[in-house]
């Protein structure tokens, strides 16, 4: 029969994930662009910087939880998902309370951002730096668009991501049907 399948397979794992190093990248900019453009003791500030904390913190603790729990794992994904969505919200408002056009998929520096394959903060900056020399907008409005580009691919990561987890689920089941096939495996060798 092979090598028998663990009770508590290898979880954790999420720093591999690209969906988690988006997500993260998309909180140190928030972080960023939140202590530039909006005040600090504003609420907004703050509701900002949680949602994008809450997208990368949700992928973690659903990864770890999944030893146990694919449906928590499943969750959590998706309130990673949720508050990355609530995220973007926020910097939509940004643009549209300032006049500022918020940039289609077929922007040219949309794809611009994403074939940069920025990994930093301070790359996602420099490149700000350097399109809001070309692009008929102000620094704010270029960072706001520039993180709604890098939400967007977080999203639709994580939307393949919970697909995945769902597919997974449904044909292999999770912590309680593990548990039943080894307590069967162990009776059928007992007998």
């Amino acid at each position: 029969m092979g090598e028998r399948e663990g009770l508590i397979p290898r979880h954790g794992g999420y720093r591999k994930l690209i969906s988690f190093q988006v997500a993260q990248l998309v909180y140190d900019v928030t972080v960023r662009f939140c202590d530039a453009w909006i005040g600090k003791r504003s609420r907004t500030h703050d509701q900002m910087v949680q949602a994008a904390r809450s997208g990368v913190q949700n992928i973690a603790e659903g990864s770890q939880a999944s030893a146990t729990s694919k449906k928590t794992e499943l969750k959590l994904t998706q309130v990673a998902r949720a508050s990355l969505e609530e995220l973007r919200l926020d910097y939509e408002d940004f643009l549209r309370h300032r006049g500022i056009a918020m940039w289609e998929q077929q922007h040219p520096l949309w794809q611009a951002l994403i074939d940069q394959r920025c990994q930093t903060a301070d790359e996602v900056a420099l490149w700000v730096k350097k399109s809001t020399k070309s692009a008929p907008s102000t620094p704010p409005g270029v960072s706001a668009n520039a993180a709604l580009v890098l939400i967007a691919v977080a999203c639709s990561l994580i939307d393949r991501q919970v697909a995945r987890l769902a597919e997974n689920f449904e044909s292999e089941g999770g912590f309680s049907e593990r548990l039943y096939r080894r307590r069967t495996a162990r009776r059928g060798e007992e007998s």
